[in-house]
């Protein structure tokens, strides 16, 4: 399997060097060449598929025994024993929980995997990496719980002073391993992600450090992420029966997995983006406007972004994989702050995409009313995720899934304020509000940022 860039002007790469290499010479992200197809079966057993789904992806690059092997470990720290448990909420309406891994977030169920494929690649090398990554929240605690203490790797995450909760912060800034440094930014999580890029950007820092990436630019974050869209599909009754997705998107690779199943051969008629009250996605899929706003603090700040990289691979397939088309539309996107796809294009993107903008009222009330109606109880990201299932669901024939991203104890205020009660986070993190915690605290500054770096990781 080879690796292209969305911008077209970067090299190709096998998946070992896309994987190392996170972010594209040319600024863009990699993708595959071709889109591999999904065959018949399935029988809805999660690292069976898991194996099976990712494999072609890795072809030629990973040894497939010991790829089978890393996915098996990986899982294996879930605390569901299927990993990712479907819940029926009534109605067609189905919930998938995507946070029984270890930092109770989604991100984990890729990033338990690429910490193991990093620590394979570089071990067979003999080389070692700087990771450097932006996170809303939950990306950065689940890239330091997959990378703490691996040999091979230094991981420095940016996040947003004061825009993350107590319990995101608290899972990132405890941790004591010696090749973990976090890094609280004043400003918003696009500028965290911006820095992340001039640091890719900035050719002698990158080789100096030797930088890699394991945030959704990675593709290898997205590749794992597609495997529940599969094991949805394959309990809801088969890969090739119709079932529908609605996804709280942030940063956009979530729900774009689900765009590569569907790719493969999935059935998936329709794919729902959830946004808050910062909803330049729900904007741009209604419009056909990508157009930038001042970033809104909200009860789900995950989702707290207005440029979502992502966003950039589903605009190569739109343009039909023209890399040159893809980097005009962005650098006037990056000019001006707006930029309009072509009325063609967007009614393409419309016939199997829809958006949906809640703000926190609506979240707090479906909090509150889920609680009654079923018992179970949504952070309040799953709860966008939910408000948009049933608002944008058009068939009531097909079943839809909504993407349960985080356990409710991460957002513990908001859960409280919406059902009067304040979820416990599980044991095994009872202790987490009382430890240490150990971060330094910097401004908006390139410059600063990559001091930093070059003082506190390791030499490479």
């Amino acid at each position: 399997m080879q690796y292209v860039s969305t911008r077209g002007a970067a090299p190709t790469l096998d998946f070992a060097d896309a994987l190392l290499v996170g972010l594209a010479s040319d600024g863009g992200l990699y993708v595959p060449k071709s889109w591999p197809q999904i065959p018949d079966g399935g029988r809805g057993d999660y690292v069976e598929t898991a194996v099976e789904v990712m494999s072609p992806f890795v072809e030629g690059s990973i040894d497939q025994d010991a790829f089978a092997q890393m996915v098996s470990d990986a899982y294996s720290v879930f605390d569901a024993d299927d990993v990712a448990p479907l819940v029926d909420l009534g109605d067609g309406l189905h919930l998938m929980e995507l946070f029984h891994g270890p930092t109770l977030a989604f991100k984990d169920i890729a990033l338990q995997l690429v910490g193991r494929l990093f620590d394979y690649e570089l071990t067979s090398r003999g080389e070692r990496v700087t990771i450097v990554g932006a996170t809303s929240g939950d990306t950065g605690s689940a890239a330091i719980e997959a990378c703490r203490d691996r040999r091979n790797v230094d991981i420095v995450i940016l996040h947003p002073a004061g825009r993350v909760t107590e319990v995101q912060r608290r899972q990132m800034t405890t941790v004591q391993s010696t090749n973990v440094h976090n890094v609280a930014i004043d400003g918003t999580f696009d500028d965290c992600q911006d820095m992340v890029k001039a640091m890719f950007a900035d050719e002698p820092f990158r080789a100096r450090m030797n930088l890699s990436a394991v945030n959704s630019i990675n593709w290898a974050r997205v590749m794992a992420q597609v495997v529940y869209y599969v094991v949805a599909a394959e309990r809801l009754g088969g890969r090739r029966q119709p079932v529908d997705f609605a996804v709280p998107t942030g940063n956009f690779g979530n729900v774009f997995a689900g765009h590569v199943a569907r790719l493969g051969g999935l059935n998936v008629p329709r794919l729902v983006v959830g946004s808050n009250r910062n909803d330049i996605l729900t904007r741009f899929l209604n419009d056909g406007n990508l157009e930038t706003r001042q970033v809104i603090p909200t009860l789900s700040p995950s989702m707290d972004i207005q440029v979502s990289s992502n966003l950039e691979r589903l605009l190569f397939e739109l343009e039909g994989r023209d890399g040159a088309a893809v980097a005009r539309l962005l650098d006037a996107f990056r000019e001006n702050g707006s930029v309009a796809i072509d009325r063609a294009l967007h009614a393409s993107l419309a016939e199997g995409w829809s958006g949906a903008r809640f703000d926190d009222d609506q979240v707090l009330a479906c909090i509150a009313d889920e609680a009654d109606r079923s018992g179970v109880v949504l952070d309040p990201h799953s709860a966008v995720g939910v408000l948009a299932a049933r608002a944008c669901r058009r068939d009531p024939g097909v079943p839809v899934v909504a993407l349960a991203t985080a356990h409710p104890a991460k957002f513990p205020d908001a859960v409280e304020k919406a059902t009067g009660v304040r979820p416990a986070l599980p044991d095994r993190l009872g202790d987490l509000l009382g430890l240490p915690e150990r971060m330094t605290h910097l401004p908006n500054d390139l410059a600063g940022v990559e001091a930093f770096v070059e003082e506190h990781v390791r030499a490479v």
